[in-house]
């Protein structure tokens, strides 16, 4: 056959499941099951303050380009009683700052958390607020108080937008191996730790996979964060079926993995469900060889990749998606936007497939007692031997 013959049957085929996603997409509602964000970028509110503080004699490093592993050796140079004042006057920023000491951070976080929660209070008794606005400034000021309980490690917080958190589970300080959770669509400060449905969240995806590493590997120190750093999709709509916000997510996500070496943390593992596997495929090319150990994608629509090697990555990278769920009808291409490329379980991809037979639907991959659990956790642990 031609080329020519060839490159219009190539082009057929794309066409055809380019009409086979739109036609999935209406059958679930169409478009108007989802709405249209708007990417929360760039430092968090009052970076401006602290790039014109000069309490210290020294400009501090713009937020806004300063790699993570300048703003270690800036914190480095500073005293104890000099750090705690600039998260004191700062804590929305220092909270933020990917390269900042983690003890640091979670203090900057509680007192940015706490700023949130009595703004919510006064916007809820504000006789210049509609009902409306009283209810949900309550329900911000509840988010908040929740985070703020003892226990909790806040290692990101930025209140713009649907609002966006990260939380360790764990010594993140001492670890031995790490884990990184990046979610998928409909998460939020709202649902980061929703009871509903709690496997499709970060959260409850953290807590669960630290519980089978404590159970697999009794006294190895092990710390996994839950990430919600980007504005993720909501609903079905363009979002979800095309790479914009990934595109504006995925920088965010390479600089906490920058920000993890540069604090010396253990190259962690990286968990990608669903959307997430998209920012993840965007992401890991800009952190560099060496920044993980291990890239584990699943429920995943697609990387906007065609294979590991465009990853450009020394981790192992896994793929799993059990027979029940959804996305597995999701025609893996991309035309003009739509749609997310290849799919990282077919062999052509080049990942290791994880059995995940026990997992039900698209958020069961971490459910307790599912063989991809554990099969997770044995990657995180680096018991490869173990992994089915």
């Amino acid at each position: 056959m031609s080329v020519l013959g060839t490159a219009i049957r190539r082009s057929r085929r794309t066409l055809i499941g380019a009409a086979l996603a739109v036609t999935l997409v209406a059958g679930t509602g169409g478009w108007a099951a989802g709405t249209a964000q708007t990417a929360v970028t760039g430092p968090a509110p009052g970076a401006a303050a602290w790039h014109a503080d000069r309490s210290l004699g020294v400009r501090p490093p713009d937020p806004a380009t300063a790699r993570p592993a300048d703003l270690a050796r800036f914190f480095g140079s500073l005293t104890g009683a000099q750090r705690h004042a600039l998260a004191v006057r700062h804590p929305l920023t220092v909270g933020n700052l990917d390269g900042a000491p983690v003890a640091l951070r979670y203090e900057a976080n509680s007192r940015a958390i706490t700023a949130e929660r009595d703004r919510q209070l006064a916007r809820a008794t504000d006789p210049a607020g509609t009902l409306e606005d009283h209810r949900e400034a309550r329900k911000a000021a509840d988010r908040c108080a929740a985070l703020l309980a003892p226990g909790r490690h806040i290692l990101a917080f930025d209140p713009r937008g649907r609002g966006q958190v990260a939380e360790v589970y764990g010594d993140l300080t001492t670890a031995q191996h790490l884990a990184v959770v990046v979610p998928g669509s409909d998460i939020d400060l709202g649902s980061f730790d929703r009871a509903r449905d709690p496997y499709g969240t970060p959260a409850g995806m953290a807590r669960s996979l630290r519980a089978q590493l404590a159970a697999d590997a009794p006294g190895t120190r092990t710390a996994v964060i839950a990430w919600a750093g980007y504005t993720t999709p909501v609903g079905l709509g363009p979002d979800a079926a095309t790479g914009r916000l990934a595109e504006a997510g995925a920088p965010r996500l390479a600089r906490l993995l920058s920000g993890l070496t540069a604090v010396g943390a253990p190259a962690p593992a990286v968990l990608c469900h669903s959307y997430g596997s998209v920012v993840c495929g965007l992401a890991i090319p800009q952190v560099g060889r060496g920044g993980l150990a291990d890239l584990i994608v699943f429920g995943s629509p697609g990387m906007r990749r065609d294979s590991v090697a465009e990853l450009h990555t020394t981790a192992r990278v896994w793929a799993a998606r059990d027979a029940s769920d959804w996305i597995g009808d999701v025609p893996n291409v991309e035309l003009l936007g739509l749609g997310h490329g290849a799919d990282p379980t077919d062999p052509a991809f080049g990942a290791r497939r994880v059995s995940a037979e026990q997992a039900e639907g698209h958020t069961g991959y971490l459910a307790p007692g599912t063989d991809s659990l554990r099969n997770f956790a044995a990657i995180v642990l680096g018991h490869y031997s173990d992994v089915h």
